[in-house]
């Protein structure tokens, strides 16, 4: 069975065509809680999870969503036990040697936000492969945040700039947001529009302070290897309905 129907093409149940977020981003939480509610290693939550974030695939562009976003590992997540990071350091590798083959054929562009130097080179040579032979797709863009979070982003970003303005190359004064943006990870990508969360949990956990601050927010009890398509679509038609003000009236 092909992941992808026509982008676009709503059915019935389905979100409105001319309303679907440009940029959804996903916190996928409650991995390791699900697996110990079925008795099961924490493993077996996160490898679950991983068949999650196909179907949520699916059904983002099935609707036309350009830009996805899934929080994979973050820059904090390097304090669980050693076997666990190990694992999820394996995940990348056995996702994409399975689906990449498939995303090219549907014109997905990966990418990858947060930093390489860490990662093992197992997990960073599969990422990058799949950057590398999807980059010149122009479908969905499937942007992984591994090893990624926002504090140090901002930090770099603003180092970065102030050793430019030291080169000379940058003037203080032509700093704006939509510069600051240009130095940040996410850089040349739309901010999100959405933030899905799921588990339950209420906070960002270090996910996109910046890119946040005008995004609609919805929150789920369910963990994340049992939200469906359904759900997502739900996040959606609840965006859907919501009028967005940005500070106006």
């Amino acid at each position: 069975m092909k992941w992808f129907g026509n982008r676009a093409k709503v059915a019935p149940g389905l979100p409105i065509a001319d309303n679907v977020p440009k940029h959804i981003a996903i916190i996928m939480d409650g991995n390791g809680r699900w697996a110990k509610k079925r008795g099961l290693p924490r493993i077996a939550g996160h490898h679950a999870g991983m068949k999650t974030v196909k179907k949520i695939t699916i059904a983002a562009d099935r609707i036309g969503v350009d830009v996805l976003t899934m929080y994979a590992f973050s820059t904090e997540n390097w304090k669980r036990p050693r076997e666990e990071v190990d694992f999820l350091m394996k995940l990348p590798q056995e996702f994409l040697s399975i689906e990449l083959d498939e995303l090219i054929e549907k014109n997905v562009q990966v990418r990858m936000t947060g930093w390489r130097e860490e990662l093992p080179e197992h997990t960073l040579r599969a990422v990058e492969q799949a950057v590398e032979k999807t980059k010149h797709n122009t479908g969905l863009i499937l942007n992984f945040a591994l090893n990624y979070g926002s504090r140090k982003e901002m930090i770099d970003g603003i180092k970065a700039m102030m050793a430019d303005v030291q080169r000379g190359s940058l003037d203080p004064n032509a700093i704006d947001e939509r510069l600051f943006d240009s130095y940040l990870q996410t850089a040349g990508l739309p901010d999100p529009d959405l933030l899905i969360r799921t588990s339950g949990e209420l906070r960002l956990s270090n996910f996109m302070l910046w890119q946040l601050a005008y995004s609609e927010f919805w929150f789920t009890e369910k963990y994340w290897p049992e939200f469906s398509e359904e759900m997502f679509y739900d996040a959606v038609r609840e965006y859907q309905r919501r009028a967005r003000r940005y500070g106006g009236l």
